[in-house]
């Protein structure tokens, strides 16, 4: 029983076993339910709600890490895509700490908070940049690293790479 559910937290309900794209189809899918949170709920990334989630996410990476170990022998295998939707929830959860002018006045056409759909798009388009291309030091926790710790690590610094890189943009934009 605990195994099942194992597998289906660190598969994401079955998208792991999606024949193309899991790990693009989990962040994708990790983008919306962030998405439909910030817009349609009453729920407050600010203060407590920061913490709530982030000791939540904590709690999901540490029992992935235990669970990967236990039940897959390959290293990595494409079925597991938890450590996609903890690698992309670090760039959408920043978007809590964004300024508050982040779009300039010519793109406030948009509807539903052009800064969240930007933000969201960008974040996407970036995570999965850096996911699949593997720059350093990714390359080398993903050679290294032969372990749970390993396949969570990668994304991690993925998901940071791609804050980052948001956040120069958004420097570079003013």
């Amino acid at each position: 029983m605990i195994d099942k559910l194992g597998k289906s937290i660190l598969t994401i309900f079955g998208i792991g076993y999606f024949k193309y794209a899991p790990g693009t189809v989990a962040s994708f899918l990790t983008c919306i339910i962030w998405f439909t949170i910030d817009q349609y709920t009453k729920f407050s990334f600010r203060g407590a709600g920061k913490i709530f989630i982030l000791v939540f996410l904590i709690v999901i990476l540490v029992y992935s890490i235990i669970l990967i170990d236990k039940l897959y022998n390959k290293r990595d295998a494409k079925e597991i895509v938890i450590d996609e939707f903890i690698g992309q929830s670090i760039p959408l959860l920043a978007f809590s700490f964004r300024p508050k002018d982040f779009i300039p006045d010519c793109c406030s056409k948009f509807k539903n908070d052009p800064e969240s759909i930007i933000w969201f798009v960008l974040a996407f388009i970036l995570f999965r940049f850096f996911d699949i291309l593997k720059p350093y030091p990714i390359n080398i926790v993903d050679k290294k690293m032969k372990n749970g710790v390993g396949v969570m690590l990668d994304d991690i610094i993925a998901g940071i790479y791609s804050t980052i890189v948001i956040y120069i943009i958004y420097a570079l934009w003013f």
